[in-house]
């Protein structure tokens, strides 16, 4: 992935010979990452599984594990709490990153090891692949692609594949 010259938030995706729009973070690709700043981390990442809104869509081909969308499911984007960075149950009045949106955004989530081993607070989290607002949007350091390109994405990948931003 690399970013659009003139537009940081904007990127292109080249996977199987064939190169897609991306919105990328408001604050662009970024080498030093932090949590709230925007960012789209700079780096080499493996996908490790996909999150779907099986209420929603059918299962999706591909070669990653496979987990479905709840309505507890989400992520702790809390720097001080132990769980930083990984997928949480939530309670109706728990706060984080909740994977069951209203909107479409989260209908098909890919996960990457950004800031996985090990975890430091503050690094970012909730750095996913998933899918892209109407007018490709920036996101707030996430890649977001359309569904056709994201169920094209799915059918190629699996975990010993190697996603480059920068």
């Amino acid at each position: 992935m690399r970013a659009s010259a003139g537009r940081p938030s904007r990127g292109w995706l080249t996977a199987g010979g064939r190169t897609i729009p991306v919105a990328l973070g408001r604050g662009g690709i970024i080498a030093n990452k932090f949590e709230g700043d925007g960012g789209t981390p700079r780096g080499s990442f493996r996908p490790l599984r996909l999150w779907w809104r099986a209420d929603r869509w059918p299962r999706p081909r591909t070669h990653l594990p496979v987990r479905r969308i709840t309505a507890q499911d989400g992520w702790c984007e809390d720097p001080t709490e132990r769980h930083y960075n990984r997928p949480v149950r939530l309670g109706p009045s728990q706060s984080g990153d909740r994977l069951a949106r209203e909107d479409h955004l989260y209908d098909f989530i890919i996960e990457i090891d950004h800031n996985t081993r090990p975890r430091i607070a503050k690094r970012g989290s909730a750095v996913f692949l998933h899918l892209a607002r109407d007018n490709f949007g920036p996101t707030a350091g996430c890649v977001a692609m359309t569904r056709p390109m994201m169920l094209r994405l799915l059918a190629q990948i699996g975990p010993r594949t190697k996603i480059v931003i920068g």
